[in-house]
């Protein structure tokens, strides 16, 4: 560009003046190898980053990471400050939120992002719900550098290898939380618009305005309901509708009843009241029960201890035994010990087995007790306004039976309440 303006530019060190012609040439040979020789210390650098990460040292962007900052001893460490917000986002998307609504939150109270800036985005609330690091692991190679004369940043879909390093650093959110949002991120993003003659629709995107429009359903076709407005003479009426039935009238659902919204919010209160009142007395009884079971399994971890010891011996027996009788093969009776040492250890491998079921199984069931419990002191015993994030936290499903009746399945269990409206 600048040749073709009769512009020249001179290089003393070279002493090379582009507007000749002599000087263009040795100019392409030294851009040759300064492109070569770039390309041979980038080749370098890529090798040395790669076997870093197979060797499972991640290397952490404490700028852009909110919650984690270096320690004294040079890993990384949890900032509770920060880490409360990032617990919050991923709460908050779990009660229904939409990444509008958690964005208005932040920014509302004034919030300061991983690089201290006020103002959320969409795309930073989402990077912090898909970022692994928050359970403790580490996913390394995202992304990869094309070549080192554009320095084009790739996103990684399998063109290099990626290394996944578990519980590489102190987590910040629990791993079941952590993938129940992957799992709600997916179902939003899946969610679509069917129009077809079967007459179930759904609804064309996720909304986070009304809890009902994610969970109330008709109990005839199965159609998600949706909230409608009547006016007659200056008087407003809040409905909830079958959407098959208001698209195709009576032509595939024909007895879907419509419901007054405060007619159903309040059957929705009394039924989850009622429940919460009576899990809490149940869960008492529960936890109690789990204890004294774990108590008991303290004399079966003896037993535990002492078979393992027994299986270490026997095998170390029969290991001996095995010799004795490749020396001696035709020996019925060093063959009828190997036999028995066999059998013995297999009966102990079993037994060990069965006590380690039964001791996960119990430990499960008590964290998920605990879990539970833990949950339901949030919940009051008696409801006394209909709120949309509880709705969402405790419910699964809400089908509508009949004009006078509904059925609300609870959200991580199979219990269905039936309730009269």
């Amino acid at each position: 560009m600048l040749k073709a303006r009769g512009i020249g530019v001179i290089f003393e060190k070279e002493n090379i003046d582009t507007l000749t012609q002599s000087s263009e040439f040795i100019m392409t040979l030294f851009s040759g190898f300064a492109q070569a020789e770039s390309e041979s210390l980038s080749k370098n650098v890529t090798w040395g980053k790669q076997k870093s990460m197979e060797a499972g040292h991640v290397a952490f962007q404490y700028r852009a990471l909110l919650g984690y900052q270096k320690g004294a001893d040079g890993k990384p460490e949890i900032v509770e400050s920060e880490a409360q917000i990032v617990r919050r986002i991923f709460r908050s998307y779990l009660d229904g939120s939409s990444l509008a609504d958690i964005k208005r939150m932040l920014d509302s109270e004034g919030l300061p992002t991983a690089r201290g800036v006020k103002t959320w985005s969409h795309q930073v609330i989402r990077n912090i719900l898909t970022n692994e690091k928050y359970i403790g692991d580490a996913l390394l190679q995202k992304t990869y550098i094309t070549d080192c004369i554009s320095k084009k940043v790739k996103k990684n879909c399998g063109e290099r290898p990626m290394y996944y390093i578990e519980n590489n650093h102190p987590a910040i959110i629990p791993r079941d939380v952590f993938q129940r949002v992957q799992e709600e991120m997916a179902r939003r993003s899946s969610k679509r618009k069917v129009m077809q003659r079967t007459g179930k629709t759904e609804q064309g995107k996720y909304s986070s305005k009304y809890a009902l429009s994610e969970l109330l359903v008709c109990g005839e076709c199965g159609t998600p309901y949706k909230r409608c407005t009547w006016s007659r003479n200056g008087k407003k009426r809040i409905v909830w509708r079958c959407i098959s039935r208001l698209e195709f009238g009576k032509k595939y659902c024909h007895n879907s009843p419509t419901i007054d919204e405060d007619k159903l919010q309040a059957g929705i209160l009394s039924a989850l009241s009622r429940y919460a009142a009576e899990t809490k007395e149940m869960q008492d009884a529960a936890l109690k029960f789990v204890s004294i079971a774990k108590c008991g399994k303290e004399s079966d971890g003896m037993n535990l201890l002492i078979l393992q010891k027994r299986l270490e011996t026997v095998t170390s027996e029969q290991s001996l035994m095995l010799d004795r009788v490749l020396a001696d093969m035709e020996n019925e009776m060093l063959n009828a010990q190997l036999k028995s040492l066999m059998e013995e250890k297999l009966s102990i491998q079993k037994q060990i087995d069965i006590l380690r079921q039964g001791e996960n199984g119990l430990e499960n069931q008590a964290l998920c007790l605990q879990e539970m419990r833990a949950v339901l002191k949030e919940l009051p015993t008696e409801l006394a306004e209909f709120d949309d994030v509880q709705i969402r936290r405790w419910t699964d499903q809400i089908t509508v039976v009949s004009a006078e009746k509904i059925r609300i399945r609870i959200r991580g269990t199979r219990i269905e309440l039936e309730q009269d409206l």
